[in-house]
């Protein structure tokens, strides 16, 4: 049996609370020596220890203990919907049959696949003429993200802490500017000032901690200036908090660490500003439209989206969404994912996807159902986002935001209605035509690395790489 120590996420929690050994072990019902084992790691925590800081610190224990079987299990489903398997892949049963009876084995087959992806993807890395192959293969993002997903891209802790501080802060949503600054500077001593573009170098928000005040440019919408308000707050209201997290993510450079710090930072001010009962509530009610969820919590059509990948608590979960943001060139600029949606770091170059379409229909909401080689079919709604000018020069800038969930889940989405039937089209798309199985394609721009298309020199078809 494998042993459960969690002696770090224990003198965690006693010291948020400013508890002693002691204090702990009384209210936990056992002796102050069990609570030093357990710390240092020397004891396994039973289930009656697990119950106990549940009742007594209102804690999770799903949370304390990590169990990966669910993860390892959608992962696993994912693999064998490779092509390469041919329908060949075993039922639920079977799968779970495996995880309970040969994990290791499981393990293995999880490893030897993601290998076989990172060769597919060193191939795609391979036609460019550049080095950013190289550059790709280390970028924080990518590590940022595999840490977002392994937590299910919800935060328990930092959704308390939020919650804590909207409840301080007080007053009604379109008060929540007003009331952050003042927040700011009764508790934490910063002052708040909106500066004029010109004085700010390009930048959008600098937080000056020698001179204890927050600049916001004029640049700004009033949305994203209060949210830029609840990113300072997390900052200085959490640190704790952020920096245990970030350790747990592991990541090695102090670059991407601090890139981790904002994107937490970031949860914290999307969960404050949209608590977790209040927009889950919304929107289970108006069926995630997320015009009216917008206009509810005085926020922008892209922070509604992101919030909604993060709704992921146990008892109360909203349609699992993935989240990808994507510039007219097609590079993703921003990624979250709780599905099994395999997201590329430089994926949605597919022109069959109609998320490059959201371009020329600026501000329109354009549903799709599409469908993946290798992980199924899902339901997606894209819309353009504007991104702030910071320059007379600058010419305005829009990136477009997809959400996308399975397509079991569509029946929930308002957008889906006319989707949601067995006759709806269907997109077949890809990732990336260097990879993309699909032969018979007529958008195909490149001959896939790993398949030899046949080619009939008396036959045109619709591509070039088709006969």
């Amino acid at each position: 049996m494998v042993k459960t120590l969690i002696g770090p996420q224990i003198r965690h929690i006693r010291k948020v609370n400013t508890d002693t050994q002691a204090e702990m072990a009384r209210k936990l019902g056992v002796s102050a020596a069990y609570i030093n084992l357990l710390e240092n790691n020397q004891r396994s925590v039973s289930v009656n220890v697990l119950m106990a800081l549940s009742e007594a610190y209102g804690i999770d224990a799903h949370h304390l203990v990590k169990d990966s079987s669910a993860t390892q299990l959608a992962d696993l489903r994912a693999c064998l919907r490779d092509p390469m398997f041919a329908n060949q892949a075993p039922d639920i049963s079977e799968l779970r049959a495996a995880l309970d009876h040969a994990p290791t084995v499981v393990k293995l087959f999880l490893q030897l696949h993601a290998n076989h992806e990172a060769l597919q993807h060193s191939m795609r890395k391979l036609t460019r003429d550049d080095a950013s192959g190289s550059v790709q293969a280390v970028r924080a993002e990518t590590a940022i993200y595999t840490f977002f997903r392994s937590h299910g891209n919800h935060f328990p802790p930092l959704e308390a802490a939020a919650e804590a501080a909207r409840d301080a802060i007080g007053g009604a949503n379109d008060d929540l500017y007003a009331n952050l600054k003042r927040h700011l500077k009764q508790a934490y001593g910063l002052q708040v000032t909106l500066a004029p573009v010109e004085e700010m170098e390009q930048a959008l928000r600098v937080f000056d901690i020698a001179e204890s005040r927050v600049l916001i440019s004029e640049a700004l919408d009033p949305v994203n200036r209060t949210f830029q308000l609840a990113h300072v707050l997390a900052l200085v209201s959490v640190s704790a908090l952020l920096e245990t997290l970030i350790t747990d993510a592991n990541i090695p450079t102090e670059t991407g660490q601090e890139r981790c710090r904002v994107e937490l930072a970031n949860y914290f001010a999307a969960a404050l500003l949209m608590p977790y009962d209040a927009i889950f509530r919304t929107a289970e009610d108006t069926r995630y439209d997320l015009d009216r969820i917008a206009t509810r919590f005085a926020v922008s059509f892209e922070q509604v989206a992101q919030r909604l990948t993060t709704l992921q608590r146990k008892g109360a979960e909203g349609v699992p969404f993935f989240f990808l943001r994507i510039d007219p060139a097609g590079n993703v600029t921003k990624r979250f994912n709780a599905t099994p949606f395999t997201l590329a770091d430089q994926g949605g170059a597919c022109p069959v996807w109609n998320l490059h379409s959201a371009f020329a229909a600026p501000d329109t909401i354009l549903p799709q159902r599409v469908e993946l080689p290798d992980t199924g079919q899902f339901f997606t709604i894209s819309r353009t986002t504007p991104r702030p000018v910071t320059q007379h020069q600058d010419t305005p800038r829009r990136l477009v935001v997809t959400l996308g969930c399975e397509q079991t889940h569509a029946h929930r989405i308002r957008y889906a209605d006319p989707h949601d039937r067995a006759e709806a089209p269907i997109a077949q798309i890809g990732i990336n035509c260097h990879i993309c199985p699909r032969l018979d394609c007529a958008q195909r721009a490149y001959e896939p690395l790993h398949v030899a298309l046949p080619l009939d020199v008396n036959r045109r078809g619709t591509t070039r790489y088709q006969s």
